[in-house]
């Protein structure tokens, strides 16, 4: 924190399992039950028949590469990531899922090594293992010292948001979702003696009206609150009404940052009353690299996500995106070319604002309008 101001970092999906688990130093099983491959290690073949060989096993801090740079220049004040896999040696497969996602335990520094403050568990993958694999990924995250919200033993639990001090005394304050729309079983929904994750069943007035109480419940002067949102389908550029309706509800009932994934590319940005909301981060960290389809949509560019807002405010201050690329399941600087792609896709399809690409290679936020109607 300095000036007044706070810095967030933000990402899409972190899915260190499946195929990116089994090039770390402990891989687990790597049986699949999918209808496209039956084996995580042809994820990494994939992989290296489009980019290169990967020196498996590497390093933990291998699947992160230049962001670990970046977070040590930019000294974000809080590190927020949306974890989207199970952390299990459970074989316990949940039926009726075409995709399952696991990393080992003992593969746990390749998390540890962004310290993240934040683990955001609230998605469609997190329980993939059951509800004996969501406690073991909330024993091995916990003793690990790494908090977690959107996911716990009980509702009590997923629902409660992580409370992190700020020195002005204030807090920010990270509440997280999972909305129905995004896969999320409805039985994986956490209840009052059931573990499960925090589920949203529909975009609606009352779900935005129910999170708003819970917020209004929690907040108190000084703090900042970040919404995290798991919404939405996988592809495309269209934002929903109803999902930006429910990111305007959350904003007018007290959040000051909706940060929002689930796709697997980056979607709009919008700034509603100076506040930022992001419809999709895009995924991150993931093992997609080299399967086919839907190459339009540049899925191997990734977005780390840089956003100062004022600490005594939350109005948005500053929002810088560098773009990363995903490759030999590795991020590395984006070229310019695809820099230059980024920021006229982003610049074109973003609600009310403009992004301008530095000589730095980041986007930023240079006009931001007035509120759109919803």
């Amino acid at each position: 924190m300095s000036g007044g101001t706070v810095t967030l970092f933000v990402c899409g999906d972190v899915m260190l399992g499946r195929g990116v688990d089994q090039i770390l130093a402990r891989p687990g099983d790597p049986v699949l039950r999918e209808g496209y491959v039956t084996d995580a290690r042809s994820y990494v073949s994939m992989a290296e028949a489009v980019s290169g060989p990967i020196p498996a096993p590497v390093d933990p801090s291998w699947p992160w590469g230049e962001t670990l740079r970046l977070l040590e220049a930019s000294a974000p004040d809080v590190r927020i990531v949306n974890l989207e896999t199970s952390v299990t040696r459970s074989a316990a497969f949940e039926p009726g899922k075409a995709v399952h996602y696991r990393m080992h335990p003992a593969n746990l520094p390749a998390l540890t090594v962004a310290r993240p403050d934040v683990c955001v568990l609230a998605n469609n993958h997190v329980q993939d293992f059951g509800r004996a694999g969501l406690e073991e990924t909330l024993d091995v995250l916990h003793e690990a010292g790494l908090r977690t919200a959107g996911a716990g033993r009980d509702a009590e639990e997923a629902y409660a948001p992580v409370a992190l001090p700020l020195p002005h005394g204030g807090r920010v304050l990270v509440f997280a979702l999972g909305a129905g729309n995004s896969g999320i079983p409805a039985q994986w929904a956490a209840t009052a003696d059931l573990p499960g994750v925090a589920y949203a069943p529909e975009l609606s007035p009352a779900t935005a009206a129910a999170a708003v109480r819970h917020i209004r419940q929690v907040k108190r002067a000084g703090d900042l609150v970040v919404v995290s949102v798991h919404w939405g389908s996988n592809w495309g550029y269209l934002v929903p009404r109803e999902q930006r309706r429910f990111a305007h509800a959350l904003v007018d009932g007290g959040a000051d940052v909706v940060h929002g994934h689930s796709s697997h590319h980056p979607r709009p940005v919008e700034v509603y009353r100076d506040r930022l909301i992001l419809h999709g981060c895009g995924d991150f960290i993931d093992d997609y690299e080299g399967i086919p389809g839907y190459e339009q949509y540049r899925d191997d560019l990734r977005i780390a996500h840089l956003v100062t807002v004022a600490a005594d405010t939350g109005e948005l201050a500053e929002l810088r995106m560098v773009p990363l690329i995903s490759r030999r399941m590795r991020l590395e600087p984006a070229p310019p070319e695809d820099r230059t792609w980024l920021h006229s896709t982003l610049d074109r399809i973003s609600h009310g604002v403009r992004l301008a690409l530095g000589t730095d290679g980041a986007l930023t936020l240079t006009r931001p309008a007035a509120p759109a109607a919803p």
